[in-house]
């Protein structure tokens, strides 16, 4: 039987860069893809970018909506407690062999949180980056503490994951997804660039 694995998304920034993984997953032979989506991708104040989802065709297995219209601290508390408790549920239900996660939102704290606790292991991408006088920092430090594999985009947050205690042996350097994405873009010509914007270029511009 193919391991199952979940992948869990809560925000359209940190899709963005995700979909460069999931789409080699859902092709992959090796594992069974599970999909998980919460956050702003249900809510309709922070644009509810499920649709961007659909239209990649991503099935997703699992819908968790925890976003209220308060944004106060409590409200966020309120948030993550809503979401270990309906995540701990759902991840209980489609029993993955591991998780997948990326960044340092509130929302994947709260999903790695149930995860942890329910003894699921955890791979975290961007770790062992620097956020000053940010919750995000302690987010971030937070979820490679629980997490067993690390994917880091540079030999100095290596590094840094590394003297917060983790084994060397499972913190990989793997560089930013964002590259792929740029990799991936198609680029206008000078003239189909003229034509869109309706202007007149020289030789050099800015």
């Amino acid at each position: 039987m193919k391991p199952k694995l979940c992948v869990i998304s809560g925000s359209r920034a940190e899709y963005g860069l995700m979909r460069n993984v999931l789409f080699p997953l859902k092709k992959s032979k090796l594992i069974n893809l599970q999909f998980i989506i919460t956050g702003s991708h249900l809510s309709s104040k922070h644009g509810k970018t499920i649709g961007e989802i659909e239209s990649d065709s991503i099935k997703i297995d699992k819908k968790i909506e925890i976003l209220s219209d308060d944004d106060s601290s409590i409200g966020i508390a309120d948030s993550i407690s809503k979401s270990i408790e309906i995540t701990s549920r759902a991840l209980t239900k489609l029993n993955p062999d591991m998780i997948l996660v990326l960044g340092d939102r509130y929302e994947i704290f709260a999903v790695s949180t149930a995860a942890m606790i329910l003894n699921i292991p955890i791979s975290h991408i961007h770790g062992g980056e620097i956020t000053e006088a940010a919750i995000d920092e302690a987010i971030r430090h937070s979820l490679t503490k629980m997490s067993y594999f690390h994917f880091v985009t540079t030999e100095v947050y290596k590094k840094r994951v590394i003297q917060l205690g983790e084994d060397p042996k499972r913190v990989f350097f793997v560089g930013g997804l964002g590259i792929d994405s740029i990799e991936n873009t198609s680029l206008l010509t000078r003239k189909q660039l003229e034509k869109k914007f309706n202007v007149k270029l020289n030789k050099t511009f800015l």
